[in-house]
């Protein structure tokens, strides 16, 4: 079967090497939204879906900036005679599904794969791309997670690229506008690519599980270095919030939410929304961090200085502000001060706290914060005014 795809693919391979990066108009900042799969795996059905999406609403996430409900695998039925993919018996129509979805003022994705079988060993779209982007388009679908998985048992890693390009270039086609999400693992330098074939964010990781160690692997210790390739249009994806999942700590999860932000990742929650306790629901719906995510310019923030348990973490913002993350990485509370020359300002800033929604005054040299146990101190500071 890969022998059959090899002609093909270095043609198409070699039209993708040479082009510009696509633009659809989307994703202009971090695509924020709900998947079903960290909370609901393949137990996930047509009810589960609006349910989300209710909550969305109810919750006050939607008004927060949360927009796409997305649905993960195990959707898939079979294909009938013609080729074309059904849905299975949870999901009985998914136009239908779709139309309740964007009447709720939100948009919905779907999943899919590259190869022949997806992670679940569902249906695939290998050999259907353009036939399954139609289907996609004319259910009403906004969003599409492409997967590698069983893709490696047709394609080879030099292969990847083309493949991508092919879901890409069939989604263009259907003249819909759906955001293409690239989840393959940071495999191949992904970020090198992910835009020239259509991806309007890239997986830059392995996934990320529901605790504190997980969540330091893939926010602080594999990001390193990608910042130059993000932008409006065009993400790195450090993967699905793991908030209100597992047993992280308020603070864990205050840290990974605010780790995201910096990032400029794309903010997709993970948890079941309809036993969301108030807790984290305050987390997800801060809309002072999320602006922080969701900055115009799209700048990726980057280390700025790390000592010992103590990481921080600096984001040039609109209006020439500066976004602020000191991370406590360590096993007891710290005072930190921050020397504003370390962030690159030199006038006297206005200094807010973004957790606690208080403005701490004005600074000309330094800032000194209390951060406790695996947490963070998440601030804006603007130049101030002169007087």
């Amino acid at each position: 079967m890969k022998s059959l795809t090899i002609g093909l693919l270095s043609v198409i391979f070699g039209a993708f090497a040479s082009a510009h990066a696509q633009n659809n108009g989307l994703a202009r900042t971090p695509p924020m939204g709900w998947s079903s799969w960290n909370a609901f795996g393949c137990d996930v059905d047509d009810l589960k879906i609006r349910q989300a999406a209710d909550a969305i609403v109810s919750s006050g996430m939607r008004d927060a900036g949360y927009e796409y409900v997305n649905i993960d695998d195990c959707w898939q039925g079979a294909r009938d005679a013609k080729g074309e993919i059904h849905s299975n018996a949870r999901f009985p129509d998914m136009k239908a599904l779709a139309d309740y979805v964007h009447a709720k003022g939100l948009k919905i994705g779907i999943y899919s794969s590259p190869g022949p079988k997806t992670c679940a060993g569902q249906e695939g779209s290998f050999r259907h791309e353009w036939q399954d982007a139609a289907t996609f388009a004319a259910w009403g679908m906004d969003y599409l997670k492409y997967d590698w998985c069983y893709a490696r048992l047709v394609y080879s890693n030099r292969e990847m690229p083309a493949a991508y390009k092919l879901m890409g270039d069939a989604l263009a086609k259907t003249g819909r506008k759906i955001v293409y999400s690239l989840c393959q693992y940071g495999r191949e330098d992904v970020w090198k690519w992910g835009a020239q074939v259509g991806g309007n964010l890239w997986r830059t990781t392995g996934d990320i599980l529901p605790n504190y160690q997980s969540i330091l692997a893939v926010g602080f210790a594999q990001q390193a270095g990608l910042d130059r390739y993000a932008g409006p249009g065009h993400w790195n994806d450090p993967d699905m919030l793991e908030v209100g999942n597992g047993q992280l700590t308020e603070d864990e999860d205050r840290l990974h939410f605010t780790m995201w932000a910096m990032l400029a990742a794309p903010l997709i929650a993970g948890n079941n929304l309809t036993r969301m306790n108030p807790r984290i629901q305050a987390i997800l719906t801060n809309r002072e961090v999320i602006a922080i995510d969701q900055d115009p310019l799209g700048i990726e923030g980057h280390r700025v200085w790390q000592q010992g348990p103590v990481d921080i973490w600096a984001r040039p913002l609109a209006n020439h502000n500066t976004g602020v993350a000191i991370f406590n990485l360590g096993e007891s509370a710290r005072s930190v001060t921050v020397e504003l020359s370390e962030l690159g300002i030199s006038q006297e800033v206005l200094v807010r706290n973004l957790w606690t929604h208080q403005n701490l005054g004005t600074s000309h040299d330094e800032i000194t914060v209390e951060v406790p146990v695996h947490g963070v101190v998440a601030l804006r500071i603007a130049v101030a005014p002169r007087r």
